[in-house]
């Protein structure tokens, strides 16, 4: 039995529609692929031609920079750390400093006065000895006029003997008188001799209260503290109202005149090194610029590695310290610019005969 069902709304639309007319647009829509396939595939082409010239360009200015950059045989580079000679100003005796002229980062010449420390106690101290050197002074005064009257008491002592002497040989003395001005003689003898010692002990007194002059005048001026070279202060380590001990430090100094870069080199490089070979050094703060240097030192110990090696593997990876000195007359022109701990690197040539390259000519600011 056929149950009849009311038409849908989808066989409605069936019906409206031909059938000639769905592959009609299914025909046109495979045209319209077929006419598109070649313009996706001319723009694929393009962009891939564009990448591979874009790599190409790359390579090959990377490959330029390295040609460029390429070190010479005979010449080797490293890593290092610019560094300058330290000096700790210290005072060589114990006070309190009330004054201290420089700041972190000034410049201070050799001898010039870096902190004061305060001379009341020295002062008095000072005048103290001079006054022993006068007291001194007297107590030889008073000795040699003593040693003159010793000298009379010998002399009147000898006389009296010669007198004695007389007598007895015209009998009228005695032999008892006659010893009797011997002994006189022998008593003004020893208090000369006595006399004498207490010069000498003045005169070992003044000189000793003199030597304590010496030794206070030179405490006073070293209560000034000066700089012992011409450089940077890098730290002002105290402030004034601190009490220090001798050897106490006040300051760190910079000594701008000896400037220089640690490397560090494989023993077969090292070994090739001898001081007063040329070097060159950038560092990463001026990439611009280079400079010259020199080799003016080798660690006589390797580093990293134990001392006794054995195998050749182990040998391989010895390194060596090595400083690279910068000429003084280049550090005079560029002393703002010296910084310790700045890092960059170092160019050495170990064979004579090898030529710097373009890249590496020597070209410091102001030049």
């Amino acid at each position: 039995m056929l149950i009849d069902h009311p038409p849908t709304a989808k066989d409605e639309q069936q019906r409206a529609v031909p059938p000639g007319a769905v592959k009609t647009e299914r025909e046109h829509h495979a045209v319209e692929v077929q006419r598109k396939a070649p313009l996706k595939r001319y723009v694929t082409v393009a962009v891939v031609l564009g990448a591979l010239g874009l790599a190409g360009g790359a390579g090959f200015y990377l490959w330029k920079q390295q040609t460029a950059s390429a070190l010479p045989e005979g010449i080797v580079s490293t890593n290092g750390r610019v560094e300058a000679t330290q000096f700790d100003i210290a005072t060589k005796i114990a006070g309190r400093v009330i004054e201290i002229v420089p700041r972190e980062g000034d410049v201070v010449l050799a001898g010039s006065m870096v902190a004061r420390l305060d001379q009341a106690e020295l002062e008095a101290q000072l005048r103290q000895a001079e006054a022993e050197v006068k007291r001194a002074s007297q107590s030889l005064a008073a000795a040699q006029a003593l040693v003159e009257s010793r000298k009379a008491e010998l002399t009147f002592a000898d006389q009296e003997l010669e007198r004695a002497e007389a007598l007895l040989e015209k009998g009228f003395g005695t032999r008892e008188k006659q010893e009797e001005r011997r002994q006189l003689i022998v008593s003004a003898a020893a208090a000369l001799k006595a006399a004498n010692a207490q010069v000498d002990e003045a005169h070992a007194a003044i000189a000793a209260a003199d030597a304590q002059v010496d030794r206070l005048k030179t405490s006073l001026a070293d209560a000034t503290i000066t700089s012992p070279v011409r450089g940077r202060v890098q730290y002002r380590l105290i402030e004034p109202g601190a009490v220090l001990p001798a050897g106490g430090r006040i300051a760190t100094v910079l000594d701008l005149s000896d400037v220089y870069m640690t490397v560090f080199l494989p023993a077969g490089v090292a070994g090739r090194l001898a001081i007063g070979d040329e070097a060159r050094v950038v560092v990463d703060a001026a990439p611009e610029y280079v400079f010259p240097a020199t080799v003016s030192f080798v660690a006589p110990e390797s580093q990293f590695t134990p001392k006794t090696v054995e195998t050749q593997s182990e040998r391989e990876q010895l390194y060596f310290r090595v400083k690279l000195h910068a000429p003084p007359e280049v550090l005079r022109e560029m002393e703002d610019a010296v910084k310790g701990g700045l890092r960059g690197m170092g160019y050495v040539r170990v064979d004579a005969t090898a030529a710097w390259p373009a890249w590496l000519a020597v070209k410091v600011p102001n030049a």
